[in-house]
Formats: structure tokens, sequence, C-alpha cells
């Protein structure tokens, strides 16, 4: 039987550092509502402002296993407080920016910096060292699930202060309620005084023999390649809905109530897939959780939009957008062990955000060049069902992953 009253004493550092990952991801999902305002206000193209989110995203991606790694030695409490205000930062550059430079320094290298400390692989990591294993997923789902609910907040704020008052006020908001996210870091923060649970096997390894053991796993190999297919669908969507739905003539809010359903309905999918981990095969269930997402980003884009039908794709990517986020970092620290899941996390997220690379300016490149966003949606559609299958038909022939070589060792 779980032992929840192990969760009372670190409750303070659980809320807290879910309060960090719902901001940070909140705020960096609802950039795409700047996309039409900022253009024609500053003079840079579609493609121009995707270059930035880009940007943001390889950055994201490159330093992530480096800030794991830093986090594991160093302490997660300056890691995190040293992402917070690399966030306000960037952030601020954003409402300042008179043209691309701004664009690309603020939203980009700035915002993509701070996530890497404060995203996911941070956040779960400080989550997974805090609770026995019994609890450890179903944890990681509940702080996934908070970390869905600040685009529930900036979206809308956002959307409305930038219709009311222009693009660079909106962007003043979001400066705001990044500050929250400095206390919350300090607070998480207090994870370093906990002791590191042992690792599989009881053999304690070096960051260098963690990253080997991980590379020579197939089944870890397997997942990192499809997360590419996970980043590009969803920074495409995130990205350029938006811009897709003014096109298409749509309310110019249906975009941020689309992003809020996105974040809601994140919620219940973290919750549902931290359980299901629990029971069924993780691997499995990523495969699936990619098939689905390419059957709906099909159906929506080969049908014309209307306000209904948006928030019903909303809700279904909602509900499988960060449902793959305790499955890995749970099939992670089961695997591997908690002492290095920042870093091996990093490197699969590096992936990961290679694909959200691709995804935000390919998307806004094709757009460029075609006037269209068909070949992108197409393209995603494509890839991500390839993805889906070979995680799902790996998974199948490999239901019971090997060991890594320390705890075989043991």
């Amino acid at each position: 039987m779980p032992d929840y009253k192990s969760l009372r004493p670190v409750l303070p550092i659980l809320i807290c550092v879910s309060l960090v990952l719902s901001l940070a991801m909140g705020l960096r999902q609802s950039l795409g509502i700047f996309l039409q305002p900022l253009t024609r206000d500053i003079g840079i193209s579609v493609a121009q402002f995707t270059i930035a989110i880009a940007v943001q995203n390889l950055t994201w991606g490159v330093l992530q296993p480096i800030s794991g790694a830093w986090a594991s030695r160093m302490g997660f409490r300056i890691t995190m407080l040293l992402g917070a205000s690399c966030y306000v930062v960037g952030l601020i550059l954003l409402a300042t920016a008179q043209g691309l430079t701004g664009v690309i320094l603020g939203a980009g290298v700035a915002i993509g910096a701070a996530m890497s400390c404060t995203g996911s692989a941070i956040s779960l990591a400080v989550a997974a060292r805090s609770v026995a294993p019994g609890i450890r997923l179903l944890v990681l789902g509940f702080v996934s699930a908070a970390g869905s609910l600040g685009a529930l907040l900036a979206a809308p704020i956002g959307q409305a202060l930038t219709q009311g008052y222009g693009w660079r006020v909106g962007a003043a908001s979001f400066v705001v309620i990044a500050l929250l996210m400095l206390p919350a870091a300090w607070v998480a923060g207090r994870v370093d005084r906990l002791p590191v649970p042992p690792t599989p096997g009881g053999i304690e390894q070096t960051g260098r023999a963690a990253l080997g053991s991980a590379l020579r796993h197939s089944s870890f190999l397997v997942l990192t390649l499809a997360y590419f297919v996970c980043g590009m669908q969803l920074i495409f969507l995130s990205t350029h809905l938006p811009s897709y739905l003014e096109i298409c003539g749509m309310d110019p809010m249906l975009s941020a109530k689309a992003l809020g359903v996105i974040g809601g309905f994140n919620v219940l999918g973290s919750l549902f897939f931290g359980w299901a981990g629990t029971r069924y095969n993780k691997l499995m269930l990523l495969g699936g959780i990619y098939i689905a997402r390419s059957i709906a980003l099909g159906w929506y884009f080969m049908s014309s939009p209307t306000p209904a039908s948006t928030l019903l794709f909303a809700a279904i990517m909602g509900f499988l957008w960060l449902g793959v986020v305790p499955l890995i970092f749970g099939w992670i620290g089961e695997t591997f062990g908690v002492r290095w899941q920042a870093m091996l996390g990093g490197v699969a997220f590096m992936s990961h955000q290679i694909g959200s690379f691709t995804g935000a300016f390919g998307g806004g490149l094709i757009y460029d060049l075609s006037g269209s966003y068909n070949a992108a949606w197409q393209i995603g559609v494509g890839v991500g069902l390839l993805a889906g299958m070979v995680q799902v038909g790996f998974a199948w022939s490999r239901p019971r992953p090997p060991l890594p070589p320390a705890a075989v060792a043991a």
C-alpha cells in the first residue's frame, strides 16, 4: 500500500516546484498569442518570429543535460533561481524589442536557457527525489498536471491585455507573472537537504557512467528518438495555431481559449497517464499517445475549423500533451535511479527540443514559402504515426527492458 503520509513533510517542496513548472510552461506556451500583433508592429515576418521560438527550443534542448548535471552536483535551488531570473530578463527583452534581435535574445536565447533550469527535467527530478518509489509515478503525474495550469492563467490575461492595450502590455504582464517563480524556486530548493535515494542495484555511478549506461540501453534510445516527434508536433501547434485561426477568420480570442483548454486537459491527461503508468507498460502507452495525437491532428486540419471543433481538438490534444512526461521520467527513474535523472531526462529532452526547433521554424518556413500550413501538418501527422508505431512495436517485442549495466553487475 503506498505510504501517502510520507508526503506531508515534502508538500511545500512539491507545491512550489509545481508552481515553478506551471508558470514556466504556461508563459512559454502562450507566446504564440503575440505572433501576429508583434510581427506587424516591429516589421518582421512570421518565419522570423518562429526563428526565435526555434532558437528557444534548441537552446533549451542543448542546455538541458548540462543544467541537469549541474543541478545534481551543485543543487536544485541555485539552478532554479538562476532559471527564474533568466526568465524574467528574457520577457523584459521581448516586451521592449524593437526588431528581430531583441525577439531572438528575449524569447529565444534567454527563455530557452531559463526553461532548461525550470522545465520538466529539473522539476520532475525534484519531485522524484522527494518521494518514495511506491508513489513516485503518481506524484510525477500530479506535478506534471500542475505544470499545465499556467496556460490557464497566462494565455487569457496576455490575450486580453494585448487586445485592449497592445502586445507590449501583454508581454509586460508576463514579466509580473514570472516574478512569482523566484520565491517558489527558493522553497522548492529545500530538496537539496534530502538524502538521495539509492540507484537500482545499489551501485553509485558517476554522471559519465550513468550516461554510458543509458546510451547502451536500446529502450532508452528508441524512447529518445520518438521524443523528437513529440516536440515537433506540439511546438508546431502551440506556435502556429493562433496564426492559423486568424488566417481562417476566427476570433483572435479563440486561440487563447484553445491554449487554455489545452492547459486544462493537460491536467487530466497527466493524472491519467501517471496512474496508467503504474499498471501498464510505459513505453506502450507512449507509442499510443503519439499515434492518437497524429490522428487528431489529421482530423482537425483536414476540416474547416469552427469554434466548437477547435475547442474539441484542443481538449483532445491537451489530454495527450503532457501525458508523456510522467511516463518518460518515471521510466528513466525506475530504470536508472534518480541520482542522475535530471541529466538523463535532459538527454532525452534534447531530442524533443530538436524536434521542437523543426516544428516551430519549419512550420513558419513552409507557411512563408507556400502561404499555407498544409504541408506542415501533413508532415507532422506522417512522422507521428511512424514514431508511434515504432515505439509500440519495440515495446511489444521487449516487454521487460534489460537492466542497466550497473544493476546487472550488482
